[in-house]
C-alpha cells in the first residue's frame, strides 16, 4: 500500500511516505532537506492509517483553530510513532502499569470501577488505555470487569446459599434483575438454573451432543435421532429412547420430559427452538468445532467442571501413544477423508472440522496435497469426478451419507464407476470405510473412536 499525506496550511506538515511491507509497516520520514530514510515501525496498521486517512480529509481546513487541531492530531500522532519504536520510553512504562490496572480490577471488582477512573489509575487517556488494554487482554475493559465479576458469582452460586440480590451486590451489580440478564448472557441459563445443576443430578435432552454428556459422566434422559441418519450407536445409549429431530412436529412424551435441554447451531434446521416452551435451553456455540472448549462450557452448565481435565488428559494422552505409533508405521504416506452421498463428493480440510484436526493435528498424519490446495483451510469442499482422479492419497478414509437417498444404496454407485476404480489408494487396497455418526461428531468420544479406526486400519 502506497499513499501520501501532506497538511495544507502554510506550514504544511511534513510528507509522510506509507509502504506496507510483509512483515512490519514502514513509515519514511523524508523532507527536502534530508537524504536518508529513517525507518519506523507502527502496529496496530489499522490504527495508523485510521489516523492519516482522518488528517488526509482535514487537510483543506482554512479556519485558524482547525488548522491547529489538524496541527494536534499529527503531532500526536508522531508522537505515538517515536514512542513505539524506543523500547526506553513511555511503552514498556504503560504496558506494566495495564498489568497493574488488571490486577486492581480482580481485587476491587465489587467496587464503583469506570474506564475514566482505571485511565486514571494508569496514567493514560480514556482513548490510549482502551485501545492498549483490549490489546493486552482481548476485551474492553468494563466487558473484563464483568467477566471477573460474573465469575466470581459463579463461585459464590456454587458454594454459598446466599440469595441472588446478596449475591449480585457483592460482586458489584446495583440489582439483582440486572445481575440476572447480564449473568443469562455470558453464562447462557440464568443464575438459579445455573445453582441447580451444580447441586443436584438434572435430567438433560442435548440431541447429537450425547458426546460431551456422557464424557462428562451424565446419561441423557433422550438421544437424539434422525430419519436418514438414526442415532449415534457409538454412544450404546441402547436403553435410551430417541427423538426424531427431523420431525418438526414432533413432542416428548410425558415420562420423558427434560428439565434441562442443550442444543447446538443446528436447532435452526429443525426448529428445535420451539423447545424453549418446555425447559430452560442452552445453546452451544461450536464455531471450529472445539470440542475443548464446547466441553468445559457444557461441564460448567451442568455441574461438573471437576472432570473436565481428566477427560482431556486422557483423550491427549490416547492422541500422543497413537501418533508415535502412526509414525513409525506410514512415515510419509498421505491421507485423505471423503465423505459420498447420492449427490456429491466431499473432501475434509486439514485445518478444522470433524475429521482435519484428528487425523491431521492430533495424529500427525499427512494431507494429500490436493487436501490442502482445494480446502483451503475450509473444513470441507465438494469436488468433481474430475478433481476425484486427481487425489493421489495413500489412504482413503471413505463414508457415506445416507441422507439425499434414505437408504436406498444410491451413495455406493461411486464405487462402480471407473475414476474410483483408478485412484492409487483403490488399486493398492489401502481404502477404509467408517461409520458416518462416528466421524461426522466432534465430541471426545468420536475423537478417540476416529483414533482406534485409523489404528485398526492403518496402524
Amino acid at each position: 500500500m502506497n499513499s501520501m499525506f501532506e497538511g495544507s496550511s502554510s506550514d504544511k506538515l511534513m510528507p509522510i511516505h506509507l509502504e506496507k511491507q510483509t512483515v512490519n509497516r514502514e513509515l519514511s520520514l523524508v523532507t527536502d532537506n534530508i537524504i536518508s530514510v529513517i525507518e519506523f515501525t507502527y502496529t496496530p496498521w489499522s490504527a495508523c492509517l485510521e489516523c492519516l486517512e482522518q488528517l488526509y480529509r482535514q487537510q483543506q481546513v482554512t479556519d485558524m483553530h482547525d488548522v491547529w487541531d489538524v496541527q494536534i492530531q499529527f503531532q500526536q500522532w508522531f508522537r505515538n510513532v517515536i514512542r513505539q519504536n524506543d523500547p526506553e520510553l513511555q511503552l514498556n512504562y504503560d504496558r506494566t502499569h495495564l498489568q497493574q490496572s488488571v490486577g486492581y480490577i480482580e481485587s476491587h471488582y465489587n467496587q464503583m470501577l469506570t474506564v475514566d477512573g482505571l485511565a486514571s489509575r494508569a496514567g493514560l487517556s480514556r482513548t490510549s488505555y482502551t485501545r492498549h488494554f483490549k490489546r493486552l487482554t482481548g476485551q474492553l475493559p468494563l466487558d473484563y470487569v464483568n467477566r471477573v465479576r460474573l465469575e466470581r458469582s459463579k463461585q459464590l452460586l456454587q458454594i454459598t446459599d446466599d440469595r441472588l440480590h446478596d449475591i449480585a451486590s457483592h460482586v458489584g451489580f446495583n440489582n439483582e434483575y440486572y445481575f440476572s440478564r447480564r449473568f443469562k448472557q455470558y453464562a447462557g441459563i440464568s443464575p438459579g438454573v445455573y445453582r441447580r445443576h451444580h447441586r443436584q443430578e438434572v435430567s438433560v435432552f442435548a440431541p447429537y451432543l450425547e458426546d460431551f454428556l456422557l464424557a462428562l459422566g451424565v446419561k441423557p434422559i433422550l438421544q437424539g435421532s434422525h430419519r436418514a441418519w438414526g442415532k449415534q450407536r457409538y454412544l450404546q445409549l441402547d436403553d435410551v429412547p430417541e427423538f426424531d429431530v427431523s420431525q418438526r412436529d414432533a413432542e416428548f412424551q410425558a415420562e420423558h420430559i427434560p428439565e434441562f435441554i442443550m442444543l447446538d447451531m443446528g436447532y435452526k434446521t429443525w426448529n428445535l427452538d420451539r423447545f424453549e416452551q418446555v425447559a430452560p435451553v442452552y445453546y452451544v456455540n461450536h464455531d471450529g468445532e472445539d470440542w475443548r472448549a464446547i466441553l468445559k462450557s457444557a461441564a460448567d452448565v451442568l455441574g461438573k467442571t471437576n472432570r473436565v481435565q481428566e477427560v482431556i488428559d486422557m483423550y491427549e494422552d490416547k492422541a500422543t501413544e497413537a501418533k508415535r505409533h502412526l509414525q513409525g508405521r506410514i512415515r510419509k504416506e498421505s491421507v485423505a477423508f471423503l465423505r459420498v452421498s447420492a449427490l456429491e463428493i466431499t473432501l475434509y480440510g486439514d485445518q478444522c472440522g470433524y475429521v482435519g484436526p484428528v487425523i491431521y493435528r492430533d495424529l500427525g498424519l499427512n494431507p494429500d496435497e490436493h487436501v490442502q490446495q482445494w480446502t483451503q483451510c475450509e473444513r470441507r469442499v465438494s469436488i468433481t469426478l474430475e478433481q476425484l482422479c486427481q487425489l493421489g492419497a495413500d489412504h482413503l478414509l471413505i463414508t457415506f451419507d445416507t441422507r439425499d437417498s434414505l437408504s436406498s444404496g444410491e451413495e455406493r454407485q461411486l464405487l462402480d464407476r471407473t475414476e474410483w476404480k483408478q485412484l492409487p489408494a483403490v488399486k493398492s487396497g489401502n481404502v477404509y470405510e467408517v461409520d458416518f455418526l462416528t466421524w461426522m461428531n466432534y465430541g471426545v468420544i468420536s475423537h478417540g473412536k476416529k483414533i482406534d479406526d485409523i489404528l485398526r486400519f492403518i496402524g
